[in-house]
């Protein structure tokens, strides 16, 4: 347990709930109605520790897999940089500084802000979900909380980034974030690594609240590269009466992810819009599931999902809209679409409905799909080669999502990895657009 936490009696006390449950419970493998497994027992565990490094001196500093993905500094409200177990990099504007907006380290908020912190730490997560659950309660260093307080406006994003640059290394990460009644703020997290020689793991926990008539817009981002970075995460947001959040989650690169991501519109009045994008190559495997969770009556929501595959690789999407009782006048819709690329590749999109109360609109629809070669050949009969043609066509395909992150830095890169992966999918892609042809 580390020192900077055990002063903290509330701190101690969930530790070692989360310690037992770990202890207790085996390494899981996932099953989709009965047809498709996530299993981990390549995961070498007893071979991987936390790691901790010296912090940086500047941005300056940064690594470069970094530096390149957030971009310019001075653009960013704040940034904070976990390299395996520690905190490398804390910065804040001062100007947002002076709004009273806190941007730290978890472990550095229970010290100095212990009443706040607890209030809201874990309120939507629990260390019984599970191993990896409880290996993050228990096991998490450094972190990041971050804190906007009521009637604030926050125009540049306060950036979040935890970074795996060497093999052997397990990260427990834990991001809490609370935007106070009225509020204003655009918040990223990154999740990065270069190509590794080895096996690493990322286990995070990621929780939002988003207080009375709060804006929020959320992004997620995560590229762990070509190595074996295996990404265990659970990802929840609460939005309070009146507010809006949009939350767009990015997944371009991992080799086992293995996420859950849940909405929940908790009061009267609250509004979400969840858009996801998710690329996938060699023999890459995917799992997500995300909940669409409508707990009051008069909430909103849109949920859109669009993803591609190449190579060998795997993807499962399952979304659920669950409305529960007393919901009423809760409307909501969810989509989910996947493109083949690649002959090898396999995916799967499982929409569902639980809906426990009537005077509700709620419907999804599942496409799974291959690009459609009456438009290549058309483009091709205007002139267009059919690589370039397969290059426009699928990334206009992604551009609903990318416009909809209204963050020229974000849309920039996610346009680069996925204009990337085509590149070095290119031949395999034309091959097979042309054998279907």
């Amino acid at each position: 347990m580390p020192a900077s936490a055990s002063t903290n009696r509330f701190l101690e006390e969930r530790r070692r709930a989360a310690l037992e449950v770990y202890e207790r419970e085996p390494v899981p493998t996932w099953r989709r109605s009965g047809f498709w497994t996530t299993s981990l027992k390549r995961l070498r565990l007893d071979e991987l520790e936390p790691r901790r490094y010296e912090p940086l001196d500047s941005v300056q500093d940064l690594d470069p897999v970094v530096a390149e993905a957030i971009g310019e500094p001075d653009e960013l409200g704040g940034l904070i940089v976990q390299r395996g177990a520690s905190t490398v990099l804390c910065w804040l504007d001062p100007e947002v500084a002076e709004q009273g907006v806190v941007l730290s380290s978890l472990e550095r908020a229970f010290e100095k802000r212990p009443e706040a912190v607890e209030r809201w730490y874990m309120r939507r997560l629990s260390e019984g979900e599970g191993k990896f659950p409880a290996a993050t309660a228990a096991f998490w260093t450094g972190g990041a909380f971050v804190w906007v307080p009521p009637e604030v406006a926050v125009e540049k994003p306060l950036q979040v980034v935890y970074l795996l640059d060497e093999p052997g290394v397990a990260q427990y990460a834990h991001t809490l974030g609370v935007v106070g009644e009225l509020s204003q703020c655009r918040i990223r997290e990154y999740d990065l690594a270069p190509d590794l020689d080895g096996q690493a793991l990322h286990s995070g926990a990621f929780e939002l609240y988003c207080r009375a008539g709060s804006q929020v817009r959320l992004a997620h981002f995560q590229d762990w590269g070509a190595g074996e970075v295996h990404d265990i995460s659970t990802k929840r947001v609460e939005i309070a009466r009146d507010a809006h959040c949009a939350w767009t989650p990015i997944h371009l690169g991992g080799h086992l992810t293995r996420q859950t991501l849940d909405i929940v519109t908790a009061e009267s009045g609250s509004d979400m819009r969840h858009k996801g994008i998710y690329f996938t190559e060699g023999a890459e495997h995917l799992d997500l599931f995300t909940t669409d969770l409508k707990e009051q009556p008069h909430t909103n929501g849109d949920t859109v999902w669009k993803g591609a595959l190449t190579g060998e690789s795997r993807a499962s999407y399952e979304g659920l809209i669950q409305i529960v009782r007393g919901a009423q006048e809760s409307h909501t819709y969810l989509q989910t679409h996947s493109m083949l690329l690649s002959p090898r590749a396999r995916t799967d999109a499982i929409p569902s409905l639980i809906v426990e109360t009537d005077n509700v609109s709620a419907s999804h629809g599942g496409t799974v799909g291959e690009l459609d070669d009456e438009l290549v050949f058309y483009m091709m009969t205007r002139g267009i080669p059919r690589s370039e043609a397969v290059r426009i066509l699928v990334e206009g395909y992604f551009e609903e999502v990318v416009q909809a992150l209204e963050d020229p830095s974000l849309e920039a890169l996610v346009r680069r990895r996925i204009a990337a992966k085509l590149e070095a999918a290119e031949e395999q892609v034309v091959e097979f657009i042309a054998e279907r042809g």
